[in-house]
């Protein structure tokens, strides 16, 4: 499809230093002010975060995401790849069904002291989750497209040497604990040192709230990693490296009187504490509280489907209509795209991968029951 061959011309692109100029000035006192409101993504669990790589993820004051474009031809491919899925004129039934799994598409942004500096601009899936648990696994059976260099090839490997058997790496989670109402964050390192031994186990961390195993979660995270599967298994126009799944649940037991659009509004929430705890031995207790975010902002209009700007988002993202299994609050979306390329075949390292995940998620949920 002409479409997909688009992404090919990016294959060898020559890469560039260009990293992008970060969004802030140094004020007096060592302070950073943020440009247009934009602050650092609080809930990032995996990959380039802003002030500690050259490139980073901030969010708007509209709670929608902004991830800094990457060097080329990584950047120019990703940005390409979500135009092309998201395209107004689309009528490909793949890609239209394919945006369901991704993250919603509002073009790019940039700021306008820094016009050259281009973000792409993608909702927030946490925005509606109060409590959010969020793991980021890579998939496939390698870390590297069909361009890389052999030292790029062998640097990948050596991060984890397993990704071929095992099909997908965890590179990040944090999992809210009811107990302590304090989230455990694990990074990459916490993933790669997970073998086939341990992977069950490692994976059902994420799942464990410090009382209980959160079944209802695991069962609607099968759910929806089953869809994404039948929709690789029908497709035969792309192939995704280095791509990731991300899977956000509701941590909190909460009744919401307003619903969080993003992880920056003020909203209240009626709390109710499902279970004793050990710091906690009281019977059931109800408590009103006024949710104030680190950030702070409260525009609405990433879930009213506009930017800004009050344009329409470029797509619907994912069904957010559907409960899934145990009627528990999961999403699972599709990011990273810089290493996607048109295809004539099956992804075969991405499917594997998915099944793979499957079965250790089947296999927390028998050991559960």
């Amino acid at each position: 499809m002409e479409s997909s061959v688009a992404l090919g011309r990016l294959e060898l692109a020559p890469s560039s230093s260009a990293g992008g100029v970060p969004l802030t000035s140094r004020l007096p006192g060592g302070s950073q002010a943020h440009l247009n409101g934009c602050v650092p993504l609080s809930h990032q669990v995996a990959g380039h975060k802003y002030g500690v790589d050259k490139v980073g993820i901030l969010q708007h004051p509209d709670g929608t995401v902004l991830k800094q474009l990457q060097p080329p031809p990584r950047g120019p491919r990703e940005m390409q790849f979500y135009s092309m899925v998201y395209a107004e004129d689309c009528c490909d039934p793949c890609l239209l069904e394919l945006q369901t799994y991704l993250p919603r598409y509002y073009g790019t942004w940039s700021s306008p002291d820094r016009p050259n500096d281009l973000y792409l601009k993608l909702e927030d899936v946490t925005r509606h989750f109060i409590k959010p648990c969020i793991m980021d696994v890579k998939l496939g059976q390698r870390s590297y497209d069909p361009y890389a260099s052999q030292e790029k090839r062998e640097q990948q490997i050596r991060k984890y040497p397993l990704m071929e058997e095992i099909g997908f790496l965890v590179l990040g989670l944090r999992v809210y604990k009811v107990c302590t109402d304090t989230f455990d964050s694990y990074d990459q390192h916490y993933g790669r040192g997970l073998v086939k031994d341990t992977l069950k186990d490692g994976l059902s961390k994420f799942f464990h709230n410090g009382v209980s195993l959160r079944k209802d979660a695991v069962a609607a995270s099968i759910h929806r990693v089953q869809r994404i599967l039948r929709w690789f298994e029908s497709q035969h126009q792309l192939t995704f490296y280095a791509s990731s799944l991300l899977f956000v649940y509701e941590g909190g037991m909460e009744r919401k009187e307003v619903a969080e659009y993003n992880n920056n509004n003020i909203q209240v929430a009626e709390h109710w504490d499902y279970t004793p705890c050990e710091e906690d031995n009281s019977a059931w207790k109800q408590s009103h509280e006024l949710q104030r975010p680190p950030n702070g902002n409260g525009n609405k209009s990433q879930l009213q489907g506009k930017d800004v700007d009050g344009e329409e988002a470029k797509g619907q993202g994912g069904d957010e209509t559907e409960t899934g299994a145990g009627d528990a609050e999961v999403e699972v979306r599709m990011i990273d795209f810089a290493h996607v390329f048109p295809s004539e075949s099956q992804d075969h390292g991405y499917i594997y991968g998915l099944k793979r995940l499957l079965t250790v998620l089947e296999q927390i949920l028998c050991d559960a029951a």
